[in-house]
């Protein structure tokens, strides 16, 4: 309502959230006054902006590759073909493994009808073995990619990761059909 406000560009980072829905921001983003615009805090709201629209639903879901647990480059193009879930998660995120469950029972549901999941981890340089415990302890059955380089995971900022957990289903083509899907 009032775009010259200097608070203008607060209220719209406190509207927009973690998972941007850019379709709902970029409108209200474009009529902020010039000066708020050249405000430090808006030009970096404007990047994770432009993330965001890369990632709406609808758009395909930009390619990536990252290591596995076993170092073995997984890339996101390669399991075109599939539904997929891209979860983001971390095995120090308690949100994370509280949800675990449901994703294993979504997993194990839908496996054998056209389903894949690849989780990409936040863990941090030096925890692998924290990692591959929570995959074990929690039954994750199937692919995990990882960096460990926490909220630098280049994947994660690719796809304007801020908070976790987040995921995003793919259809076969590897279109954004569903965001954070829960439970």
């Amino acid at each position: 309502a009032h775009p010259e406000s200097p608070l203008a560009v607060y209220a719209l980072k406190q509207f927009a959230g973690y998972a941007i829905d850019a379709d709902k921001t970029e409108p209200l983003y474009n009529s902020l006054s010039a000066k708020n615009k050249s405000y430090p805090s808006a030009v970096s709201f404007q990047q994770e902006l432009e993330i965001a629209k890369t990632t709406g639903i609808g758009r395909i879901a930009p390619d990536f590759s990252q290591n596995d647990t076993l170092g073995n480059p997984v890339s996101l193009s390669s399991l075109r073909g599939r539904y997929v879930l891209v979860d983001f998660w971390a095995s120090w995120c308690g949100p994370c493994r509280a949800e675990n469950p449901n994703v294993v029972k979504v997993f194990n549901k839908y496996k054998d009808r056209n389903f894949h999941i690849i989780g990409v981890s936040l863990d941090r340089e030096g925890q692998q073995e924290k990692w591959m415990k929570a995959i074990h302890d929690d039954k994750l059955e199937w692919t995990h990619v990882s960096d460990l380089k926490f909220w630098q995971n280049e994947v994660a900022k690719q796809y304007g990761i801020q908070a976790i957990p987040q995921n995003l289903l793919l259809d076969p083509t590897g279109k954004i059909i569903a965001k954070n899907i829960r439970g």
